[in-house]
Protein backbone atom coordinates (compact mmCIF):
# COMPACT_ATOMS: atom_id res chain seq x y z
CA UNK A 1 0.00 0.00 0.00
CA UNK A 2 3.10 2.52 1.20
CA UNK A 3 4.51 2.05 -2.31
CA UNK A 4 1.34 2.44 -4.25
CA UNK A 5 0.83 5.94 -2.45
CA UNK A 6 4.25 6.96 -3.01
CA UNK A 7 4.28 5.84 -7.04
CA UNK A 8 0.45 7.84 -7.07
CA UNK A 9 2.39 10.76 -5.55
CA UNK A 10 5.53 10.31 -7.83
CA UNK A 11 3.36 10.61 -10.65
CA UNK A 12 1.22 13.28 -9.95
CA UNK A 13 4.08 15.53 -9.33
CA UNK A 14 5.62 15.37 -12.64
CA UNK A 15 3.88 17.42 -14.72
CA UNK A 16 4.04 20.24 -12.20
CA UNK A 17 7.86 19.25 -11.90
CA UNK A 18 8.12 19.82 -15.81
CA UNK A 19 5.34 22.72 -16.46
CA UNK A 20 8.27 24.98 -15.65
CA UNK A 21 11.26 23.32 -17.58
CA UNK A 22 10.35 22.82 -21.25
CA UNK A 23 11.85 19.91 -22.93
CA UNK A 24 12.45 21.83 -26.00
CA UNK A 25 14.63 24.89 -23.70
CA UNK A 26 17.98 24.46 -24.44
CA UNK A 27 20.55 26.04 -21.79
CA UNK A 28 21.73 29.32 -22.23
CA UNK A 29 25.22 29.27 -23.82
CA UNK A 30 27.75 31.83 -22.18
CA UNK A 31 29.18 34.08 -24.36
CA UNK A 32 33.05 34.20 -24.34
CA UNK A 33 34.70 36.46 -21.74
CA UNK A 34 35.55 39.35 -24.74
CA UNK A 35 31.68 39.33 -25.44
CA UNK A 36 30.86 39.78 -21.80
CA UNK A 37 33.01 42.82 -21.05
CA UNK A 38 32.21 44.30 -23.95
CA UNK A 39 28.36 44.10 -23.27
CA UNK A 40 29.42 45.38 -19.88
CA UNK A 41 30.80 48.14 -21.20
CA UNK A 42 28.14 49.49 -23.71
CA UNK A 43 25.70 49.46 -20.64
CA UNK A 44 28.55 51.00 -18.69
CA UNK A 45 28.20 53.84 -21.06
CA UNK A 46 24.37 53.98 -21.63
CA UNK A 47 24.13 54.40 -18.09
CA UNK A 48 26.85 56.92 -18.03
CA UNK A 49 25.34 59.05 -21.00
CA UNK A 50 21.97 58.74 -19.17
CA UNK A 51 23.97 60.72 -15.97
CA UNK A 52 25.05 62.91 -18.14
CA UNK A 53 22.18 63.87 -20.02
CA UNK A 54 20.78 64.73 -16.62
CA UNK A 55 23.84 66.84 -15.61
CA UNK A 56 23.03 68.61 -19.12
CA UNK A 57 19.86 69.47 -17.91
CA UNK A 58 18.12 67.79 -20.96
CA UNK A 59 14.89 66.85 -20.34
CA UNK A 60 14.33 65.34 -24.43
CA UNK A 61 17.79 63.46 -23.82
CA UNK A 62 16.84 62.21 -20.29
CA UNK A 63 13.71 60.84 -21.79
CA UNK A 64 14.91 59.24 -24.40
CA UNK A 65 16.37 56.60 -21.70
CA UNK A 66 12.77 55.70 -20.15
CA UNK A 67 11.24 52.87 -21.45
CA UNK A 68 7.22 52.74 -22.61
CA UNK A 69 6.11 50.55 -19.47
CA UNK A 70 9.24 51.79 -17.04
CA UNK A 71 8.96 51.81 -13.49
CA UNK A 72 10.38 54.59 -11.18
CA UNK A 73 10.62 53.80 -7.14
CA UNK A 74 10.17 57.48 -5.78
CA UNK A 75 8.25 58.40 -2.86
CA UNK A 76 5.80 55.85 -4.89
CA UNK A 77 5.92 54.00 -8.05
CA UNK A 78 5.55 55.84 -10.87
CA UNK A 79 4.54 53.78 -14.30
CA UNK A 80 5.65 55.21 -17.32
CA UNK A 81 7.88 58.56 -18.86
CA UNK A 82 5.38 61.05 -18.55
CA UNK A 83 4.69 59.92 -14.80
CA UNK A 84 8.44 60.19 -14.58
CA UNK A 85 8.97 63.00 -15.80
CA UNK A 86 6.31 64.86 -14.26
CA UNK A 87 8.39 63.85 -11.14
CA UNK A 88 11.87 64.55 -11.55
CA UNK A 89 11.06 67.59 -14.29
CA UNK A 90 11.72 70.23 -11.48
CA UNK A 91 15.22 68.28 -10.42
CA UNK A 92 16.49 67.83 -14.54
CA UNK A 93 15.67 72.00 -14.70
CA UNK A 94 16.73 73.25 -11.61
CA UNK A 95 20.33 75.73 -12.50
CA UNK A 96 22.29 73.08 -10.99
CA UNK A 97 22.13 69.11 -11.01
CA UNK A 98 21.03 68.56 -7.36
CA UNK A 99 23.10 65.01 -7.22
CA UNK A 100 24.96 62.72 -9.50
CA UNK A 101 25.67 59.27 -10.16
CA UNK A 102 27.62 56.65 -12.11
CA UNK A 103 27.51 52.96 -12.07
CA UNK A 104 30.46 50.99 -10.41
CA UNK A 105 28.59 47.29 -10.94
CA UNK A 106 27.18 46.49 -14.52
CA UNK A 107 25.62 42.91 -15.17
CA UNK A 108 24.23 41.99 -18.56
CA UNK A 109 22.69 38.49 -18.79
CA UNK A 110 24.03 35.60 -21.42
CA UNK A 111 21.06 36.71 -23.89
CA UNK A 112 22.55 40.26 -23.55
CA UNK A 113 18.67 40.81 -23.50
CA UNK A 114 18.60 42.65 -19.74
CA UNK A 115 21.17 44.51 -17.88
CA UNK A 116 21.75 45.58 -14.43
CA UNK A 117 23.31 49.03 -13.13
CA UNK A 118 24.09 50.08 -9.61
CA UNK A 119 26.27 53.02 -7.94
CA UNK A 120 26.95 56.04 -5.68
CA UNK A 121 24.94 59.15 -5.72
CA UNK A 122 26.35 61.92 -4.83
CA UNK A 123 25.78 65.10 -3.72
CA UNK A 124 27.17 68.35 -4.78
CA UNK A 125 29.48 68.69 -1.81
CA UNK A 126 30.43 64.75 -3.25
CA UNK A 127 29.48 63.28 -0.21
CA UNK A 128 27.74 59.57 -0.69
CA UNK A 129 23.92 60.19 -0.06
CA UNK A 130 22.27 57.10 -1.89
CA UNK A 131 22.64 54.29 -4.08
CA UNK A 132 21.27 53.50 -7.43
CA UNK A 133 19.70 50.57 -8.58
CA UNK A 134 18.41 50.60 -12.36
CA UNK A 135 17.16 47.28 -14.63
CA UNK A 136 17.75 48.15 -18.23
CA UNK A 137 15.98 46.22 -21.51
CA UNK A 138 18.01 45.75 -25.08
CA UNK A 139 15.61 47.02 -27.89
CA UNK A 140 14.93 44.76 -31.15
CA UNK A 141 16.81 47.92 -33.05
CA UNK A 142 20.22 47.35 -29.80
CA UNK A 143 19.65 50.42 -27.87
CA UNK A 144 19.14 50.41 -23.89
CA UNK A 145 16.11 51.91 -22.25
CA UNK A 146 15.50 52.00 -18.74
CA UNK A 147 12.11 49.31 -17.37
CA UNK A 148 13.09 49.84 -13.62
CA UNK A 149 14.62 52.40 -11.43
CA UNK A 150 14.82 53.05 -7.73
CA UNK A 151 17.75 54.69 -5.31
CA UNK A 152 18.12 53.78 -1.73
CA UNK A 153 19.62 56.19 0.79
CA UNK A 154 22.76 55.39 2.51
CA UNK A 155 22.64 54.92 6.29
CA UNK A 156 23.91 57.70 8.38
Amino acid sequence: MTSRRHALLAAASLPALTAHTPATAAPAAWPSPDEIARRVEEVRRTETAFAAAFAARDLEGFRRFLAADTIWMDKEALHGPDAVMAAWRALITAPKPPFSWSPDLVLVLPSGDLARTSGPVMAPDGKLVARFQSTWRRTPAGAWEIVFDFGADVCR
